[in-house]
This record gives structure tokens, C-alpha cells and sequence, in this order.
């Protein structure tokens, strides 16, 4: 059973991952690093190392849009948006999550 939790833990996060940064982004902008930040409190992800591909692919997907701003002081930081399609798809993976969950919840007490 070693390393089983962390297969388990792992596949998981990686499956909901992306829609985890829609659903922060579809509240307002954010830097990559806010997002990390954001989603490693939250135990979605383990380091801001494995986001930053992860939003890159979204990019290149057209489910997030990025733009540079500087502060007044500071560097530059990169802003995620989502988009349309981007709401079209977290829409979508809702409504699938949604629906699954009550039957995995209800499979899940069956059988601890």
C-alpha cells in the first residue's frame, strides 16, 4: 500500500486541476503565482512547478488569456483571464461534477 494515497491524490489533482484555475480565474484575474499559491493552500497542487505548463496548454487551448501589466513597484506579472471558452468549459465540467459526485460519494460510504 506504500505510495498508494499519493498515486490516488495525484490522479485525482491532475483530472481537476485545469477546471480548479477556471473556476479562480472566473472570480478575477490573477498572476501565476497568485494561482499557485491559491490552489497549493487549497491541497489542488503540490508547487507552482507543475501550474505554469498546465496554464500554458490552457493558453494555447483558448481557455485563458494572458496580458502583462506592470505595478509601480515591482516587475512585470503575467494576468490570466478566462474566456469564453474558457466559462463554457468550467460550465460543462460543473454540471459533470455535479452529476458524478453524489453516486461516487454514495459508493464511497458503501464501501469504507
Amino acid at each position: 500500500m506504500d505510495g498508494t494515497r499519493e498515486r490516488i491524490t495525484t490522479n485525482i489533482r491532475k483530472g481537476v486541476l485545469e477546471f480548479c484555475v477556471l473556476a479562480l480565474l472566473s472570480r478575477r484575474d490573477m498572476y501565476g503565482l497568485e494561482l499557485a499559491d491559491s490552489l497549493v493552500a487549497r491541497g489542488l497542487t503540490a508547487s507552482e512547478g507543475s501550474l505554469y505548463p498546465l496554464l500554458a496548454r490552457m493558453r494555447q487551448a483558448g481557455s485563458v488569456e494572458t496580458r502583462w501589466l506592470t505595478p509601480e513597484q515591482g516587475h512585470a506579472r503575467r494576468y490570466y483571464a478566462i474566456t469564453d471558452q474558457g466559462r463554457a468549459q468550467l460550465r460543462v465540467f460543473a454540471a459533470v461534477w455535479r452529476d458524478i459526485q453524489p453516486h461516487v460519494d454514495e459508493l464511497m460510504t458503501e464501501e469504507t
